[in-house]
Formats: structure tokens, sequence, C-alpha cells
């Protein structure tokens, strides 16, 4: 089976294209997340993608450091970043987990629609508490388990993923309960003060650094 960088370089070109699933969710979650930046804020973002949210939250911040660890999602983003003349993100491949990343402290980070991709996602929480100064905000966006009044097509997704996976047409996912997740990220230094769901089965979550 590939590994997760293979499968998202493999995928780029056509997620760089592909619209956005549900325009009004994303913009609604894009405002929640603005409400709790400054122009005054360092961030980092996990998982950018091909950079769409980094470069519409650019002139709302100083800076943002966008990873990915897909180096083809990556160059994609860094094209945008060109054509769009914004010159206060700098996009890198980096794994949330690689110690030899070494930035921050950060005001913010951002996680969307990446902690349900990862394998050790108490690790990756630990190590996002570690880049964020005292009372930093940690904002997230996860796709958990599909509840009973999940449209059919996904819970069939959910049937079918493991095949898909083996054939290298799907990444690994870590379905979380939403209850589940709400309490790892409580579990590792963070306080929620903010969680709802625009978008069914994803679970937007902000929170704050507790004080150490």
């Amino acid at each position: 089976m590939q590994n997760a960088a293979q499968f998202w370089d493999n995928a780029a070109e056509k997620y760089a294209r592909s619209p956005i699933a549900d325009e009004k969710a994303y913009r609604n979650t894009l405002e929640r997340t603005r409400s709790y930046l400054s122009k005054d804020d360092t961030i980092l973002e996990v998982g950018c993608g091909t950079g769409s949210t980094a470069l519409l939250l650019a002139d709302d911040v100083r800076e943002i450091t966008a990873s990915d660890i897909s180096g083809n999602m990556i160059r994609i983003a860094m094209a945008k970043a060109r054509d769009q003349a914004v010159s206060n993100v700098t996009f890198i491949k980096a794994d949330i987990l690689d110690e030899t990343f070494q930035g921050g402290p950060y005001d913010a980070v951002l996680a969307h629609n990446i902690i349900h991709l990862l394998e050790d996602i108490p690790a990756a929480l630990g190590r996002l508490n570690k880049l964020l100064k005292p009372g930093g905000i940690f904002i997230s966006k996860t796709v958990c388990t599909p509840g009973a009044g999940a449209s059919w097509k996904l819970r069939l997704i959910k049937l079918i993923l493991p095949l898909m996976q083996m054939v290298g047409k799907a990444p690994y996912v870590n379905f979380m309960e939403i209850e589940t997740l709400e309490r790892i990220i409580g579990d590792h230094g963070f306080s929620i003060i903010e969680a709802g769901s625009y978008s069914s089965p994803s679970r937007y979550i902000v929170a704050r650094k507790n004080a150490q």
C-alpha cells in the first residue's frame, strides 16, 4: 500500500481542480476562523493542501507558514501564491511529527481536514500544542464517524473504504466519534471554546492552549 505522501502527490492535480464540496459550510468556517485571528498573528497551517485557505487568510494576519506532506501540493500552492502576489505565506513540505521542522511559537495553528488522516492523533496534537504560544488557538475541522442521519453515500464510502485503500484509491482515514475527538483534544492540553457541525460529518473545533 502506498504511503500518505505518495497518495497525495498522485492526487494533487485532481485535488487542485476539484470544487469545494460544500461552499457555504467552507465560507462559514473560514469566517469563524478569521474571527479568532489578528493582523499581528503568526500562524501555522498543517495539511494545507494546495494553499487555498492560507491564501484567503493572508490579509488577516502578519505571516503564515503552511505545511503539507505532499511536495506536489506545495508546488501548486507556491504557484498560486506567485500568481496572486501573496508574499506573507511560506509553503513548506513537512510532516507534523517531523522534529526537524523548527518554527513558532505560533499565535494559532490551523488543522483543517487533516486530523482524521493521521495515524497517531495523540502524538500530533501533543506536537501542535508545543508549537503554540501560551494561550494560543488551535482550530480544526475533522471528518468524524457518519451518524445515523448521514447520507447513504457517506455510509457507503465508510463501508468500501478499506477496499479503496488497498487499491490506492483512498488515503488512511481514522474515523472517530465527535465525543472521542473532543476528549482527545482536551487530553492534550487544550480547552475547547467553540464547536459546531457546519457540514456532516465534519466537526469544527476551536480550542485554546492551556496554561503550563
